[in-house]
């Protein structure tokens, strides 16, 4: 199915004459995906509609101020939106069954597989919060403080703090315009980027002893199996936004990090610290995302899964793997 392209006004348009929304969020939440998801179910509720954000996995708890005190509606769900979900794969197995069904797709990766009937996609925006926020300033929302504050931290963190290549200038922009809602940027910043549990110290940890250098040292690698994981005590969730880590060391272009998800089945995170198109490598095993991060999910031994990615990746590098 290839999906209608909407625009802001059509968006709009569809938000405003709908009702009884299912929101759905990809697998593995961030906080693009929480903050879009979260920042429109409420926008909706403000407009007298019902509205209910929907996961496959629990939503993390670093993200508690966006849901604390939210209480799922009853209805029958009438309109299905996914946001920031880029392929059907993302919705992960307790929502898979919907993934037929999506009216609406608001997204900005450029690998979006267009899978839902209608898709707003602003390929060139750093989150999908950023497109949200003209979405709902082309509705004529009411932004509140804690819309504000769900939008503020999907840009946020899908920039870096403002630090990555995909920050826009209108992401700026709009950062100071929800700032005029009241929005504690340094306790948000703070809490998604400085403050870190014991438990994700024990994972970085890891992650820095595991590391490996290849292609000449231009790639770091570094691999959790899930017997790592048990036996190190490791936290599932203190995974997210790990895959930076890859690319911290100098001389590094591209960043891999591999996550066994279930037995022979990894979870591939790619960052590239150069003009090297992460999104393009990963597209070879089935995967996308964003030039300078992107993922995929592969199948096999370890050992089989790091030769695969490496043989992806060495071309772009201009390097013959078998002669690193």
């Amino acid at each position: 199915m290839t999906a209608d392209l909407a625009g802001l006004k059509e968006t709009a348009e569809f938000l405003a004459n709908r009702d009884n929304f299912y929101i759905l969020t990809h697998q593995s939440p961030d906080g693009d995906t929480m903050g879009s998801g979260f920042g429109l179910c409420y926008a909706l509720r403000k407009a007298g509609k019902k509205a209910n954000v929907l996961c496959s996995d629990d939503f993390p708890k670093r993200y508690s101020f966006m849901y604390e005190g939210y209480e799922p509606q009853k209805f029958t769900p009438e309109t299905i939106v996914a946001v920031d979900v880029a392929d059907r794969k993302l919705l992960g197995t307790r929502l898979n069954g919907y993934a037929d069904y999506v009216d609406l797709c608001i997204d900005h990766h450029v690998s979006n597989e267009r899978y839902a009937k209608s898709l707003l996609l602003y390929p060139d925006a750093s989150a999908t919060c950023e497109v949200l926020f003209q979405v709902l300033t082309e509705m004529g929302a009411d932004l509140d403080k804690r819309i504000a504050e769900c939008l503020y931290t999907g840009i946020a963190t899908d920039t870096g703090c403002f630090k990555y290549a995909n920050t826009t200038k209108l992401a700026h922009i709009i950062a100071a315009e929800l700032m005029e809602q009241g929005v504690d940027i340094e306790r948000i910043n703070r809490e998604m980027f400085d403050i870190k549990s014991k438990a994700r110290l024990k994972v970085e940890q890891y992650i820095n002893s595991a590391m490996e250098y290849y292609l000449d040292d231009k790639c770091a690698m570094a691999a959790v199996t899930l017997d790592t994981i048990r036996k190190a005590g490791l936290a599932q969730e203190e995974f997210e936004g790990i895959a930076g880590m890859s690319v911290q060391l100098e001389g590094v272009q591209v960043g891999v990090i591999i996550k066994e998800k279930d037995e022979g089945k990894f979870k591939v995170s790619m960052r590239s610290a150069s003009d090297i198109d992460v999104s393009a490598i990963c597209a070879k095993f089935g995967g996308g995302g964003h030039v300078k991060a992107a993922g995929c999910t592969l199948e096999g031994s370890l050992s089989d899964v790091k030769l695969r990615l490496l043989s992806g990746i060495a071309p772009e590098m201009g390097i013959d793997l078998w002669l690193a």
